[in-house]
Order: structure tokens, then C-alpha cells, then sequence
């Protein structure tokens, strides 16, 4: 998968749009990942899945779980682990208010994009709710109506 670019200097590399469609974003946040070499090498190739992906806090950290970094072909024997646990690097404000609201009753923590800002690699996660079955239906219902608008409008012209 090619990079996205944007004008702010970011490089999108991937984004978990099933997250979108699942749940209800509540609230974002921008954390840096603890990589090493051989990972960020993949991830600039765009090799990487966080389609099952989610954050967990383990003694006052927080790891990205179940995302997949593809194991880089042309590194040594030194290669890493593809769905290893990533810590996350967040400040303690951010951090305390994550774990809170996981704590909560219908809230977790999911990835939404992985993208390179300037040379670091980071990470959007968010806190989301669960959409209950009528709600997906719903967005699916407006995702079909506002794809036949604008073909429509395409047409019209």
C-alpha cells in the first residue's frame, strides 16, 4: 500500500476504517510508537493491518495489541515479531484519561491511523463506543445515499 501525503508534513500509512464503521469515536489522541528497526522499515513500505487491533494498558503503559507489521524480507536474522506488543509513548495526563474512560463501562481503545509525522512514527487512537446494529445500519444507509448523490451530481453534468 503507497503512502498518503499530506501538505503538514505527514505521511499516512495506514488507516483502520473498520473502526470507523464499529464504533462511535468519542475522543482522539496522537501517541508516538516504540519500534524497532526492522518495523519501521516495513512500515514505510506500508506493509502493516490493525484491522483487530486495540490498545491495552499493562502497569501504567499502554501497548498497541494484534497489529500486524509485516516481517521486513531484506533484514537479518535480527527481524521482529509481526503481532508483537508496540508501548505507546503517551504523557501521564493522557495516559490517566485513557485508562479512566477504558474503565468505564462500553469504552476501548482502538487505533485509527498509523502515519509518519517528520521522521517519527505515530499512532491516532481513540476512545470509542459500540455501535449497536441499528446504528451500522444507519451508516450504511447514509454511506449508499451520499455515494448516489454524487454520482448523480457526476452525471448531471
Amino acid at each position: 500500500m503507497a503512502e498518503k501525503k499530506k501538505d503538514n508534513g505527514i505521511k499516512i500509512i495506514t488507516e483502520n476504517r473498520k473502526a470507523r464503521f464499529d464504533y462511535h469515536i468519542e475522543e482522539t489522541f496522537e501517541a508516538g510508537l516504540e519500534l524497532v528497526g526492522s518495523e519501521v522499515k516495513s512500515l514505510r513500505k506500508g506493509d502493516v493491518n490493525l484491522k483487530d487491533s486495540y490498545v491495552a494498558f499493562v502497569n501504567g503503559s499502554a501497548y498497541l495489541q494484534n497489529a500486524h507489521i509485516s516481517v521486513y524480507k531484506a533484514s537479518s536474522y535480527m527481524n521482529h515479531e509481526p503481532e508483537r506488543k508496540r508501548r505507546l509513548l503517551l504523557n501521564k495526563n493522557e495516559l490517566g484519561k485513557l485508562e479512566r474512560a477504558v474503565e468505564e463501562k462500553g469504552f476501548t481503545c482502538v487505533p485509527l491511523k498509523l502515519y509518519f509525522k517528520g521522521s517519527w512514527a505515530k499512532a491516532e487512537i481513540a476512545i470509542v463506543r459500540g455501535k449497536k446494529i441499528g446504528d451500522k445500519r444507519e451508516s450504511t444507509k447514509t454511506r449508499d445515499m451520499d455515494r448516489e448523490m454524487a454520482s448523480a451530481k457526476r452525471k448531471s453534468r
